[in-house]
């Protein structure tokens, strides 16, 4: 899903550049990589500056991007909603920030398909938001995305195996802006 991304990309959850070697140079003009962890961004730093495009670091939460309305063409978000404090806020700053024509890119964990694992998602949560920086087992990545005011164009779905099965279901997609 990552090489899609293009024009000026906007990356939520950039943390310490893991995604950059999955950027196509070809298609990518600049990237602006979001982080609320200083530390992280630090570690991107070598990263970023090796980078055959432009990528500038914003030290910011989700919630609220430090960016001008309509400025992206592509906003990528990998494993990140799961944290975000308020994802509905974030979703709602990602979709101020994308142009009119822009995608949303994301790759996530969320809410098992199954009663069975559901249940235990919602019982490990507690225990895991504190062991995983945060991490939020049982949200509703499509759910939050199509709340916000996005309609799905591509997306696929599939269990995680043994021993990862309390991270309930993967999701990758692409989404835009709706009306």
């Amino acid at each position: 899903m990552i090489p899609r991304a293009e024009g000026i990309v906007v990356e939520v959850g950039f943390g310490s550049g893991l995604n950059l070697p999955y950027y196509d140079a070809a298609r990518v003009k600049r990237l602006v990589g979001v982080d609320p962890d200083g530390t992280m961004l630090g570690l991107a730093g070598p990263k970023c500056r090796s980078s055959p495009f432009d990528v500038e670091c914003l030290r910011a939460g989700g919630e609220s991007l430090p960016l001008a309305d309509a400025c992206a063409d592509t906003v990528v978000v990998t494993y990140a909603f799961c944290t975000i404090p308020d994802p509905e806020a974030a979703l709602s700053e990602i979709r101020r920030i994308l142009k009119p024509t822009g995608r949303l890119i994301f790759i996530e964990h969320g809410q098992a398909e199954g009663p069975r694992c559901r249940r235990w998602q919602e019982r490990l949560n507690r225990l895991w938001g504190r062991l995983a920086g945060g991490c939020h087992l049982n949200r509703d990545p499509l759910g939050l995305i199509r709340a916000a005011g996005f309609h799905l164009i591509e997306e696929e779905r599939r269990r995680f195996p043994l021993p990862f099965w309390q991270l309930g279901s993967h999701h990758a997609g692409v989404a835009a802006p709706t009306g």
